[in-house]
């Protein structure tokens, strides 16, 4: 089983805290990807709460465009929402694809798609901390380590292709090209395997579960939060990490997880988990390991 560390105090000494509990000390140059947040959102997690840990990392925090209408489908108007949300106040901010052209890592083994496009800075990296904001999500049905992993590291090129299932990578052509709902999921655990395997175990994944909203934060206008905060997860294995806040969702005592499980369930959301566990990067598996 895999190792899935778990505190609920969410405060940025414990994101330190449960990072040095994995006890993979991430080398070289070191990526921390994350979500910058759409303009208009407010449940993403914040650059002062996780100041002290991208600063213990020695980490440049790394985001890619969107592949749909907002503020940060191109690249100059997502340098600018990073400035407004004071991304770049506080370390250093790559933009992955901030120009062409993409990086293409390989799937030989996935089960829609053979390509995955991601921000050509990718490959600058050494190691990765992929630290994600877990949520309920419009069309995966959740977020996690394995959304940050895939359309969060995808180019905009590279989300259009997950988006539709390997149909199309113009973002002008996407919302004409949607796949069944489990493709599009499949393609998911593709894209997240490829960058996972990029990394060759050096990379972590922390799960934060506050402002658990049913929807995104790419979303601008995101409903309020519906159950309480729960705590901080990590583990080096992607797939454990978000069965194990499923699990917690699930189990919780809370009323308000009606809203987020109907939200995971009509997009059928645990079936990326159970695609990506096929493909065998990872385990469902997990223990539990709580301080």
């Amino acid at each position: 089983m895999s190792k899935v560390y778990f505190t609920k105090e969410i405060t940025p000494e414990s994101l330190i805290k449960i990072y040095e509990k994995i006890g993979l000390n991430l080398k070289g140059n070191v990526a921390v990807k994350l979500h910058s947040g759409e303009k208009g959102n407010q449940n993403y997690l914040r650059p002062e709460f996780v100041k002290p840990l991208v600063e213990h990392v020695n980490g440049t925090v790394v985001e890619c465009n969107t592949a749909y209408a907002g503020a940060r489908n191109t690249t100059e108007k997502h340098k600018q929402l990073i400035k407004e949300h004071e991304w770049d106040k506080y370390f250093k901010f790559d933009l992955m694809d901030a120009e062409g052209p993409d990086l293409e890592l390989d799937v030989p083994n996935g089960k829609i798609l053979k390509k995955n496009y991601v921000g050509k800075n990718l490959a600058n990296y050494d190691s990765m901390l992929v630290l994600s904001h877990f949520k309920g999500h419009a069309m995966g049905g959740y977020g996690g380590a394995l959304k940050q992993l895939s359309i969060g590291c995808a180019s905009s090129a590279g989300k259009s292709l997950i988006h539709t299932a390997g149909k199309t990578n113009d973002q002008y052509e996407l919302w004409d090209n949607l796949p069944e709902q489990d493709h599009f999921l499949e393609a998911m655990a593709d894209a997240a395997e490829s960058v996972h395997n990029h990394f060759k175990g050096n990379i972590v994944y922390i799960n934060v579960m506050k402002n658990l909203s049913v929807d995104c934060d790419c979303d601008g206008n995101a409903s309020a939060p519906c159950m309480e905060d729960i705590g901080i997860l990590a583990s080096t294995d992607p797939i454990a990490i978000d069965q194990a806040c499923l699990d917690l969702v699930y189990n919780s005592n809370d009323k308000g997880k009606e809203k987020l499980i109907q939200r995971i369930e009509s997009k059928h959301g645990v079936h990326t988990i159970e695609a990506a566990s096929e493909l065998g990067f990872g385990k469902r598996e997990y223990e539990l390991i709580e301080f």
